[in-house]
Order: C-alpha cells, then structure tokens, then sequence
C-alpha cells in the first residue's frame, strides 16, 4: 500500500519531474535552432507573466513565468509561441533575415521542431540504459545470472548459465516472466523446469521468502528463488534502453487506438494532478522509482509531443510535410483555423484530464455524498 504524501512533498516531487523534462525539451528546440544559425528570443519556462529572468549575450531572454506547466522557445521571426510566422520577418535586413526561423528551408525547420521530442526520448533512453547496468535487463530470455548462495535456487541445483523454461508446467520466456511468477508465491512448493548445458531437467523448489515493507511498516511477503538477472554490458546497455523506450511508445499508442475505438475509457487519461500525486508517491518511495518515473513521463512527453495536432510539435511537423509536398508552405488562413482548433482540442482535453483527475481524488464521490 501506498501512502499519499504531504502536499508540499507532492509538489516538490511534482517540479523535479516537470521542470527538468521541461526545460531539456525546448532545449532540444533551443540547441537545433543554434546548429542552425537561429537566432532565439526567448526561452521560457511556464506561460504567461514573467517571474524572472536574464537576457544572455546572444539576445536570448531566459527566464521563468507564472504558470509552470510547460514552456517554449520563441525564435526571431515568430509571432507567438506556436511558432506562427510573423510578417515583419520579411522586412528585416538580409543578415537578420538570415536569422529567423520561417527564413530556413522546410527539412531544418522540420529538425528544429523534432528536435524537442526527439530529445525527451533520449532522456529516457539514457534513464533506462542506466538502469540495465544497475539492475540488468528484465526483458533478456529467462537465462539465470549470478546464483545467490543459499537461496531456494541454489539448493535445488540450479546454476548460473541455466535457461530455466517453465514453472509448474506453465512456460516462461522472459527474466520478468520468472518475477511475475514466483513474487506473488512466498513459501510455496513449486516444480522448475531448465535446461543445463542444453540438458532438460527438472527439480523441486520451495520459493523463498523476502519481507519488504510499505511506508506505514506492514510487512508485505514476496516470493524469492535467488536468481539474478544476468548482467548487461556497457555496450548492450544503449540498445536495451532504446528497446524498452520503444516498447513504451508502442504501448502508448496501443491505448490511446484503444481509447478511439472505445476499448478502453478516456477516465484512464490523467493530468498534472495525477502526475503530481504519482510523482509525490514515487519519490517518497525512493530514488530508482522516482527516477523510473522520470524515464516514463520524459516518454510520455515526446510521444504526445509528436500527435499531429496543432499547437504541437506534431502538428508542425505535419503542415511541413505537407509543405514538402506540395513545395509551398500552407496558406496563412488555413494554418490560423487550424491552431485555432488544435488549441480548443487542448483545452478540452486538459479539461477533460482535470475533471478525471479531480475524480481520482474522489472530489466527484464526496460531492455526491454531500448532495445526497
């Protein structure tokens, strides 16, 4: 069990998550648009009022505003934040001309958007490689790493090398295979069937036992045999972070075509109170889950980022791909409908979100309760 935090720990928690994601996403717009030779404006963490901030020698206001929930880069030859072109560029001397972001060619205003996913994704993918060479790959085949001695594994024979196949019959092809079969079995008889040195066999095993406890100090039985997983190389370990952040995208885009087809209920989409709550329980529950957290929400960043919607990185990307094609830009009144609409989708989504997250804090139960 789970207990909620204090609510300034949420929020503290809440701000560590947000805030650096945040901030390295338009960075990533930031530094493209450098490589590019884009003059940038303002670099802004938050909409709205200006809390504070400083102007750096290349012209660059970087600062803080009022509300933290998100934040953007603004380019010379920009009219707001959604990267509109202002007409103004256009009558610029040919050097500054030559700095603005509508003045470059379709592909680098492309990478320049992209640039922003591109590099939550990559946060991600450092995260989770970090954690393979902690703690090893859970989704490597069901081959045992190092042998605890002593343990339930050890003492049926069990050797590391051996590529155990099934328990009790029942087939397993994964390292988290393995945990999600023996965790919830502390103490219990169970039949292990592996292959040593590509020799079937079969043995006995009595899953060992290891009490952990939650934050009010129950104590919680999980199931152990004291097989570890095997470890992963510093060479593997990009390409195991690149395939779980891979995974996670899939099962991403997965629920969101569930959530169209109405498999599955908009009530599962959460907002930033629900970040916020989960960020608070993560971190309370100490720094690799905190930092797991990170890794999932920088994902969930970069791939709502890429939606093709407008007002998004996505969306962006879509009129330049049709920019591409047709090999002139969208017409301005079209593009203005568009992120017109893209912005009441956006509304209506963050209201939607925060009326689901309000219910996940049973606001709409106790109301009910009230009037009835």
């Amino acid at each position: 069990m789970i207990h909620s935090p204090g609510l300034l720990f949420t929020i503290l928690a809440f701000a560590l998550v947000i805030g650096p994601l945040v901030f390295l996403h338009e960075l990533g717009h930031y530094l493209a648009g450098r490589l590019f030779g884009v003059k940038a404006e303002v670099f802004s963490i938050g909409f709205g009022k200006e809390v504070f901030g400083v102007t750096d020698k290349r012209g660059t206001r970087w600062k803080f505003s009022a509300l933290p929930l998100g934040g953007y880069v603004r380019f010379a030859g920009d009219m707001n934040a959604a990267s509109q072109p202002d007409a103004e560029w256009l009558m610029l001397p040919p050097e500054q001309r030559a700095q603005t972001f509508p003045s470059k060619p379709v592909w680098q205003r492309a990478i320049i958007v992209a640039a922003g996913p591109v590099m939550n994704f990559l946060v991600a993918i450092v995260i989770l490689s970090g954690f393979a060479l902690v703690v090893g790959d859970p989704g490597a085949s069901s081959v045992a790493g190092q042998i605890t001695a002593g343990s339930a594994a050890a003492v049926a024979g069990i050797e590391e090398g051996d590529h155990i196949t099934a328990f009790d019959g029942q087939p397993v092809a994964t390292f988290a295979d393995m945990v999600s079969y023996v965790a919830p079995r502390p103490n219990t008889r169970t039949r292990v069937t592996f292959e040593h040195e590509g020799v079937p066999r079969t043995v006995q095993v009595t899953i060992g036992t290891r009490q952990l406890a939650d934050r009010s100090g129950k104590a919680i039985a999980v199931g152990l045999l004291g097989i570890n997983r095997p470890r992963i190389s510093i060479i593997d370990a990009p390409g195991v972070g690149v395939r779980r952040t891979s995974q996670i995208v899939g099962m991403m885009a997965q629920g969101i075509g569930q959530i169209i087809v109405g498999q599955r209920s908009v009530r599962e989409l959460g907002g930033p109170l629900t970040i916020a709550r989960v960020s608070g329980e993560q971190m309370a529950l100490g720094a690799d889950a905190f930092v797991w957290l990170i890794a999932l929400v920088s994902i969930n960043l970069g791939f709502i980022n890429l939606l093709p919607v407008p007002m998004l990185d996505g969306g962006h990307l879509f009129f330049y791909a049709i920019e591409a094609v047709r090999r002139k830009p969208v017409e301005p009144q079209v593009q203005e409908w568009a992120f017109r609409g893209g912005l009441a989708a956006l509304l209506a989504l963050m209201l939607l979100v925060t009326f689901n997250d309000l219910g996940s804090f049973g606001l709409w139960n106790n109301l009910a309760g009230l009037i009835g």
